[in-house]
C-alpha cells in the first residue's frame, strides 16, 4: 500500500501564508497523488483561527517547536502578542488530520513557526534564520510522521512512489 502525504496548505496553493499568499509547488507528482487521493491539505495556524494575512510570528529566543511544545518557548507576533497557543491547537489539529488520513509523511513549507523543518527564524523578527523545527513539524515528528521541506521533494516522491 502506497503512503499517503500532508501538505502545508499554502504548498497546495492556498493563500494561508501570514501575508495572504500561497507557495504553490507545482509537482507532476504531487497532482497524481492528489488524483489518487493520497494528499490531506492541512494549515495548523488558519485551522486554529488565526486569521489571513496576519503578523508576522517567529518563536522567540531562538528556540524551537519542541521547546513551545514543552512549554519552555513562546511563539510571539511582530506586534508582541504571544500566539503560543493558537500554534500549539493547530499543530493537534494537523497531527488529528494526518492521523485520520493515514499519513505517514509530510511536506510542510520550511521557515514557518508551525511547520519548518530544517528551518526557522530566530524571533527577534530580523529575517536571521537557525536551524530548529517550527510547532507542528517537532509534534509530527514526536508521533512519527515523517517530516520534509519543499527543498526534499525527491525523498518524498521516493517514498510515495
Amino acid at each position: 500500500m502506497k503512503p499517503n502525504l500532508l501538505i502545508s496548505g499554502c504548498l497546495a496553493g492556498l493563500p494561508v501564508r501570514y501575508d495572504g499568499s500561497a507557495r504553490p509547488l507545482m509537482e507532476h507528482s504531487l497532482a497524481r497523488w492528489q488524483a489518487e487521493g493520497r494528499v490531506t491539505v492541512c494549515c495548523p495556524e488558519t485551522q486554529a483561527g488565526l486569521m489571513t494575512p496576519r503578523p508576522p510570528a517567529e518563536i522567540v529566543q531562538g528556540r524551537d517547536g519542541a521547546a513551545v511544545l514543552d512549554g519552555l518557548a513562546e511563539v510571539h507576533e511582530a506586534t508582541g502578542q504571544d500566539v503560543s497557543a493558537p500554534f500549539v491547537a493547530g499543530a493537534h489539529l494537523a497531527l488529528a488530520m494526518a492521523r485520520k488520513h493515514h499519513c505517514i509523511l509530510a511536506l510542510l513549507m520550511d521557515g514557518s513557526p508551525s511547520c519548518g523543518s530544517s528551518f526557522i527564524y530566530n524571533g527577534a523578527f530580523t529575517g536571521t534564520r537557525h536551524a530548529g523545527m517550527g510547532v507542528t513539524a517537532a509534534l509530527l515528528r514526536r508521533h512519527g510522521v515523517a517530516v520534509y521541506a519543499p527543498a526534499q521533494f525527491a525523498l518524498v516522491a521516493a517514498r510515495m512512489d
